[in-house]
């Protein structure tokens, strides 16, 4: 698509520099929310009573609704304007943020949770378009470079952030606090973005009949993976959910299939590395969102970690990802994605076997540090070489949509990292979270994770090939954190 703008902002001048700012606030608000809320779980759940179902929604609800409307939100601000809709985006964040600190109950929380995914859905698509479009061609990539950096950066403080406003003050502040930034961001973004959109003729239609099968699907999907547990498979609400959720996700399918202009293009997987690269995600992400959801849990309310105790544990792992990725990427693209994206996932699944083990009275140096970091080492091999292997399935004019379709996959799997591995795991939605049936369901859980982690490795080994590395993405997801552009901002 060409943009009928003309690029006009400086990287060195005062508002492109604030416009920068307005973009890295706002989407770094959303990629912060989307970790940030795991180490807040203990709290939560203790507060509103919920046990292990309850705090699955909590989690949940967020990554659905971003996941199905993700790349529909691009298409809206190519079609209506990428400033408008950042900066509606924004102001949704900030009235559903506050609705989720100020909710009396789990009910409310969960709802707000949807529609703040809903709202961030339309954010983040649209921060790094508007870099893309607005900045002048010789200062893109260090505008690129600084959008990735800080908002990657955003991402993976989040659990020690959460750790530190949980035990501070309560774990409404985890959503009070991305009010301001909300807000703020919105302001700058309203007196300082310039507006872009795509030319009327290159520009999509909202695919809102495909919106709404894939949301009402994977929201029956998903009810049924986390009711399971309790009720059992054979339960009437449990079947009929699940089968009306696949049936959807079916008519989905057959739906873009037909349509003239889908919200996802299906020839795409015709590819067999763009197939495979996408597979590899929701294995590699799966696993990852098990982790980070299972062991803040375990780490509070089996060991009697404090939240930000719980939140520092695994900053090893995210120290190891700011050193070393940049390296990691430039390795990668000196000997292919293949190698990295294989190797990558099984140190990823010896980290989770070595945290599997982790139990009441366990010390943090001998028992939980040494798989913090093979862990970290893992995500550290594999996570930038994943976004190559995306790209470079196919042509540079369909980098935007390889990179959003990616971007969901990653979400979905986090989603389906907490609906299905506790049932898997022989967790219900019942089941208190503490010591007993949660500590020994946390134990098969996480070698579940590492056997979906090595899986993913096969994946990458069987189906990707060492391709040239192309240009930035246009909708990166936060979990390739882009930390080796952080470089470029400096």
């Amino acid at each position: 698509m060409t943009e009928p703008q003309t690029r006009s902002l400086r990287y060195a001048s005062a508002r492109g520099r604030w416009a920068l700012a307005a973009l890295i606030l706002g989407s770094g608000a959303a990629f912060l929310e989307s970790s940030v809320v795991t180490v807040a779980l203990p709290e939560i759940g203790r507060d509103l009573d919920l046990e292990l179902g309850g705090l699955q929604w909590v989690m949940n609800a967020y990554l659905l609704s971003l996941s199905a409307l993700i790349i529909t939100g691009g298409s809206l601000g190519d079609i209506y304007g990428r400033r408008i809709v950042f900066v509606a985006g924004l102001i949704g964040f900030a009235v559903t943020s506050a609705l989720c600190a100020a909710a009396p109950s789990d009910e409310v929380l969960i709802g707000a949770r949807i529609l703040q995914g809903a709202a961030a859905a339309l954010l983040i698509p649209a921060s790094l378009a508007i870099v893309e479009a607005s900045f002048v061609e010789e200062d893109r990539g260090r505008a690129i470079g600084a959008w990735a950096g800080w908002s990657g950066i955003s991402s993976l403080i989040g659990p020690f952030v959460g750790g530190w406003l949980v035990d501070a003050a309560s774990w409404r502040w985890v959503f009070g606090i991305v009010v301001v930034f909300a807000i703020v961001a919105a302001w700058l973004g309203a007196r300082h973005l310039p507006e872009s959109r795509a030319s009327q003729a290159g520009a999509p239609r909202p695919d809102w009949i495909g919106s709404v099968l894939i949301s009402l699907g994977l929201a029956g999907l998903t009810y049924a993976l986390v009711e399971a547990g309790g009720r059992g498979l054979g339960d009437p609400v449990v079947v009929a959910t699940g089968v009306g959720g696949c049936m959807l996700l079916i008519a989905f399918l057959l739906f873009e299939h037909r349509a003239s202009a889908p919200m996802l293009p299906l020839a795409i997987f015709r590819s067999r590395q763009f197939s495979g690269a996408n597979a590899a995600t929701l294995a590699n992400y799966l696993a990852i969102g098990a982790l980070f959801f299972f062991l803040s849990l375990q780490l509070q309310n089996v060991l009697g970690y404090s939240a930000l105790a719980a939140g520092a544990a695994s900053f090893p792992a995210t120290l190891i990802m700011l050193l070393f990725s940049p390296r990691a990427g430039e390795l990668g693209q000196r000997i292919g994605p293949r190698v990295p994206m294989s190797v990558g996932p099984l140190v990823l699944a010896v980290g989770m076997i070595l945290l599997s083990g982790v139990e009441r009275g366990d010390d943090y140096l001998t028992a939980i540090l040494p798989g913090v970091i093979v862990f970290g080492i893992g995500m550290t091999i594999f996570v930038a070489p994943l976004t190559a292997a995306v790209l470079g399935a196919l042509p540079d004019e369909q980098a935007g949509v390889a990179s959003a379709v990616n971007n969901a996959a990653a979400r979905l799997a986090q989603l389906f990292a907490g609906a299905a591995l506790p049932a898997a795991a022989g967790l219900s939605a019942t089941t208190a979270v503490g010591p007993g049936a949660f500590s020994d369901g946390y134990q098969t859980a996480m070698l579940i994770a590492a056997a979906i982690a090595a899986l993913g490795g096969l994946i990458s080994w069987a189906t990707i090939r060492d391709v040239e590395a192309r240009r930035a993405p246009r909708h990166p997801s936060a979990s390739h954190a882009c930390t080796s552009c952080a470089r470029e901002a400096t």
